[in-house]
């Protein structure tokens, strides 16, 4: 499932991540990749334990935890502290895919990577080219939304970023271990979940939005994994 979260940051928000993300010092994006990634990475990052990074990151896992649609497209079980990437004059990241585990540096954490996911500070005419360019079944799903809105979407994905020819593009990309690690499983419960909000919507305290809350609770029962 690719799904676009709109709105996950206010532009005030946004606002003060920008002013605070183009003041701060970036470094080679490469010290986060992986073997495979190194090859195909040309970025900067801001490194992991800058203060600006544990601010806005925290702002993020903030906004991720009011977000319905979120929670219920990933059924989280443990949201990788987000990470911020620059690219600009020519800068891009080749086709790969993310690594199935993820160490949280300077601590024995790990999660599973379930979840890849991208929020936008920049908006689409600050720059040209930078498109995150996700392929699954159905071919290949250009994104480049408005600054604010996050992109989320399976971490087994192959994907690579545009060349960024114009302007700078900022973004912040993390991870996330879901409850239920099946793409298909998550994505029929999610469809499930929306059904049944849309039935409570249009047909308030119709009997079958009760069967089918029980339906949605016992596959997530069958399905959910809780550490």
């Amino acid at each position: 499932m690719l799904l676009t979260i709109p709105d996950l940051l206010t532009a005030e928000q946004v606002a003060d991540a920008r002013q605070a993300l183009d003041q701060a010092e970036w470094v080679d994006g490469r010290v986060t990749a992986g073997v495979q990634s190194t090859r195909a990475k040309d970025n900067e990052q801001l490194p992991e334990q800058h203060p600006v990074s544990r601010r806005l990151g925290d702002m993020i896992l903030t906004a991720l935890g009011h977000n319905a649609l979120f929670i219920s497209a990933a059924l989280p079980s443990r949201v990788f502290p987000p990470l911020f990437n620059r690219y600009r004059g020519g800068h891009s990241f080749g086709t790969h895919v993310d690594n199935a585990i993820r160490q949280v540096a300077g601590t024995a954490h790990r999660i599973r990577t379930d979840l890849s996911a991208t929020l936008f500070f920049s908006a689409p005419d600050e720059y040209d080219g930078g498109e995150l360019q996700i392929e699954d079944t159905y071919g290949i799903h250009s994104v480049k939304l408005p600054a604010g809105h996050l992109v989320l979407y399976p971490a087994s994905s192959l994907h690579h970023v545009q060349p960024v020819t114009r302007g700078v593009r900022v973004a912040s990309f993390f991870w996330v271990q879901s409850m239920v690690r099946d793409d298909g499983e998550r994505t029929l419960l999610f469809d499930l979940d929306s059904a049944v909000q849309r039935l409570n919507a249009d047909v308030p305290n119709h009997p079958a939005s009760v069967q089918l809350t029980g339906v949605y609770h016992n596959l997530v029962r069958r399905w959910a994994e809780v550490s």
